[in-house]
């Protein structure tokens, strides 16, 4: 543990470097009202901290910049007990300016979360065993692709690109796409494997010329996965910080984010409250310069979804920790409400 000297020079340090973004000195930290110590002492103090891996010096300045093990510290020892739940009414709001819709819901929030702090934020919605097929539609692209668009009750919609094959014929296709909405519509996601292979398949013996080769298709297609409602606010919001002006991390960064699987995978399988990962403790290489902090949210007894905000190691994380702590508490009632009123 840290003496209480060494506590108060280390949070001063990262407080001033997490506003700034630029190297601390002892003879700033001197001049502050509330520090009683020289420069001297501080220096001192400085370089044991440095000395202990929770400040690291630069080559470009005296002062000193917060090590991962350093910001660790400050949210376990700092940060973690002084948070308190709080309220910021995102979801009251959003439901009184009637976005109605679940999906609706939870975008703005995003979007709401990443306008509040200038970083990005990511919800993973929950998985809702009751949420429905409300339609399903293929469109064709050419004569061999065609993009299937599927559609639920809580407004969500995904896009999957496929090729046809070349014994499925035009016709075939049409007839699949009926048989499908006339039998499926209304079916919650988790039962639509078991109305395929008794409902839907029934009928294709009977309207669709060879059916088994369609309706094995059909499942590789459409249904061998349910869909991840995956929300993202603020993407760009990381070009605006100086720690990011490497070509290479911010190529990095965008890949991972335009590869939905990984995303998803990343927020997967959440553990209650709050979660701070930070630098190289995060699993995938392309954020091991940022600090990702995920909530859980729930919706009934053991489902859950996730929220996160990823931004810079030098983050402001007594904000963002009290935000996400508010939101998941707002986003589980309000959820909860959405249902109870739409059934």
């Amino acid at each position: 543990m840290l003496s209480n000297r060494q506590l108060l020079v280390l949070q001063v340090i990262i407080d001033d470097f997490i506003e700034s973004a630029h190297p601390v000195g002892s003879r700033a930290i001197s001049k502050r009202e509330d520090i009683s110590y020289s420069a001297a002492t501080i220096r001192n103090v400085m370089a044991d901290l440095e000395d202990m891996g929770y400040l690291e010096k630069t080559h470009s300045s005296s002062g000193r910049v917060p090590s991962e093990k350093g910001y660790r510290y400050y949210v376990d020892h700092v940060i973690g007990p002084t948070i308190k739940n709080g309220k910021i009414n995102i979801m009251k709001h959003l439901i009184q300016d009637e976005f109605m819709e679940l999906e609706k819901l939870v975008q703005k929030s995003a979007e709401v979360l990443s306008d509040l702090t200038s970083y990005t934020s990511i919800i993973l919605g929950p998985e809702i065993y009751d949420t429905k097929l409300k339609q399903l539609q293929i469109v064709p692209l050419s004569q061999h692709t065609a993009v299937a668009i599927l559609i639920t009750d809580t407004g969500h919609v995904e896009h999957r690109s496929f090729s046809i094959p070349a014994e499925l014929h035009a016709s075939d296709l049409e007839k699949m796409v009926n048989i499908l909405n006339e039998r499926l519509q209304g079916v919650s996601l988790v039962r639509l494997p078991e109305v395929l292979n008794s409902e839907v398949l029934s009928l294709m013996k009977i309207y669709v010329n060879d059916f088994e080769k369609a309706y094995d298709y059909l499942k590789s297609a459409f249904f061998n996965e349910q869909p991840s409602k995956l929300y993202i606010g603020g993407k760009t919001n990381i070009l605006m910080q100086p720690e990011f002006k490497d070509v290479d991390k911010i190529r990095s960064f965008y890949s991972m984010m335009e590869n939905e699987n990984e995303v998803v995978n990343l927020l997967r399988n959440p553990q209650n409250g709050i979660q701070v990962t930070i630098g190289h403790e995060n699993k995938l290489e392309a954020i091991k310069d940022f600090s990702l902090i995920t909530a859980s949210y729930h919706l009934g007894d053991d489902q859950m979804g996730t929220i996160a905000l990823l931004g810079p190691t030098r983050m402001e994380y007594r904000k963002v920790i009290t935000l996400l702590n508010a939101l998941s508490n707002e986003m589980t009632e309000a959820l909860y409400l959405w249902y109870k009123n739409n059934g």
